[in-house]
C-alpha cells in the first residue's frame, strides 16, 4: 500500500479545515468562542482552518462538540442506508415538490402541535434584517405581544446570555432555547410576534420545534445592509469585532448568509428589507402574514 505523502495529505487537511469553518459559520460562532468552548487555542483552530494543522482524533471530537454535532457529521460520513433511499426519492424533486415532501413528513413525524401556529409569528434571520424594529411595530399593529426570544431563553435559566453560554455551552444554550420555545407557544395561544437568533436555523430539532408551532417570516437584506444596520446599533454579534467593520468581518457575514440561505428558506414567508424603508418592509411584512386566519 502507497503511503501518502505530505503533497498528497493537503488537500485532505484543506477539506477538513473547510468543513470546519463552514460548521463554525452556520453556527454563527467566531474562532474565539469555538476556542472556549473546546479547550483548544485560538491559533491551533486558525491553523486547522487553513489546512495546516494536523489535527487529532482528540482534538476533532472537541470541535465537533463545541459546534454541537458529532464527529461523524463533521466528517461528512456515509449516511445511514434509510436515508440514502430516502434521499434517492427526493433527488429529483423541484422546490415545490421538496416542500410538498416536507410537509407531509412534517405532518406526520415533526414534533408537536400545530394548533394556533398561524396567529404566533417568528421573525428569523441574520442580525440586522429589522427583526426587533419591524416585530415590535407589528405586534403593536396586530395587538399582541411582542417578545425577544433571547430574553426568554435568559428568563427560563435565571441568567444572562453571557453566562449560560459560560456556564452551559452551546448545547446548554440550546436546551433552554427550546424550553423557552415551549412555553412561548403555551403561554401564548392567542397570538404573538417573536424575534428569533440568527442562527436558530441551524440547529435542525430547534428549526423543527419552532416551525411546528410558530409561522416564520425570514427578514432578509443584503451583506452590506446587515453590517451598515449592525455597526449603527454597535453590536458586532455574531461577527468578530476584533476585526473591524470592514475585511473579514464582511467575508463572515457573506459566509454565514451562504451556509445559511437554504435553512432560512425554509420559512412560511420571506421579506426582504434591502433597499427599503421601515414602513415599506412594515407594509411587505404585514402583506406576509396576512393569510393567517
Amino acid at each position: 500500500m502507497q503511503l501518502m505523502t505530505d503533497h498528497d495529505s493537503k488537500p485532505t487537511l484543506s477539506e477538513l479545515g473547510a468543513r470546519v469553518r463552514a460548521w463554525r459559520a452556520r453556527r454563527g460562532m467566531t474562532r474565539k468562542q469555538l476556542a472556549s468552548d473546546s479547550g483548544l487555542s485560538e491559533r491551533f483552530l486558525a491553523d486547522v482552518e487553513s489546512g495546516k494543522g494536523n489535527v487529532s482524533i482528540n482534538s476533532l471530537e472537541a470541535a465537533a462538540r463545541a459546534l454541537h454535532i458529532t464527529i461523524m457529521e463533521l466528517l461528512q460520513d456515509a449516511a445511514r442506508p434509510a436515508l440514502v433511499r430516502v434521499h434517492g426519492l427526493l433527488a429529483g424533486l423541484d422546490d415545490a415538490q421538496l416542500d410538498h415532501a416536507y410537509g407531509l413528513l412534517a405532518a406526520t413525524y415533526g414534533p408537536g402541535d400545530a394548533k394556533g401556529r398561524e396567529k404566533r409569528i417568528a421573525l428569523i434571520g441574520l442580525r440586522g434584517a429589522g427583526k426587533s424594529t419591524l416585530g415590535a411595530q407589528l405586534a403593536a399593529r396586530k395587538g399582541v405581544p411582542f417578545i425577544e426570544l433571547d430574553r426568554e431563553i435568559e428568563r427560563e435559566a435565571g441568567t444572562s446570555m453571557n453566562e449560560i453560554l459560560l456556564l452551559h455551552g452551546q448545547a446548554g444554550y440550546r436546551r433552554y432555547e427550546r424550553r423557552a420555545l415551549l412555553r412561548m407557544a403555551q403561554e401564548h395561544q392567542d397570538g404573538v410576534v417573536m424575534t428569533t437568533g440568527g442562527s436558530i436555523v441551524s440547529e435542525r430539532e430547534t428549526f423543527d420545534l419552532l416551525q411546528s408551532r410558530f409561522y416564520c417570516v425570514w427578514l432578509k437584506a443584503s451583506p452590506e445592509e446587515h453590517m451598515g444596520r449592525v455597526v449603527a446599533q454597535g453590536d458586532m454579534r455574531p461577527f468578530d469585532s476584533t476585526r473591524g467593520a470592514t475585511g473579514e468581518a464582511m467575508d463572515d457575514i457573506r459566509r454565514i448568509l451562504a451556509s445559511r440561505e437554504a435553512l432560512y428558506a425554509r420559512a412560511d414567508a420571506v421579506v426582504d428589507t434591502s433597499a427599503r424603508t421601515v414602513k415599506q418592509s412594515l407594509k411587505d411584512l404585514e402583506r406576509a402574514v396576512a393569510q393567517e386566519k
